[in-house]
């Protein structure tokens, strides 16, 4: 079963998520933004959402972990919580 750890921003609308990437894009710091803005508990950890298998996710969340890039912000993804930019730190 394949495993994987990632972060992530939870907010409430696209536009609010766009604008988190756009400061992402110029450098911003994914630990800093997710603990300002992230409406997930995961936000007080800088969005860390620790190591987790497939399918524990909803199906969008799972698919941009399992299936994007490493190390690069993916989204915004739309799930029935929210919108999420999303950065996966390893699979295994």
């Amino acid at each position: 079963m394949s495993t994987a750890s990632a972060c992530h921003i939870l907010v409430k609308t696209k536009p609010e998520a766009e604008s988190i990437k756009e400061k992402l894009d110029k450098g911003g710091d994914f630990y800093k933004l997710a603990k300002k803005f992230s409406i997930c508990p995961s936000g007080k950890k800088g969005g860390d959402l620790g190591e987790f298998k497939k399918g524990a996710m909803v199906a969008a969340f799972d698919k941009a972990v399992f299936n994007g890039p490493l190390l690069k912000v993916q989204g915004p993804v739309k799930t029935q919580f929210g919108f999420h930019l999303i950065k996966v730190l390893y699979r295994s």
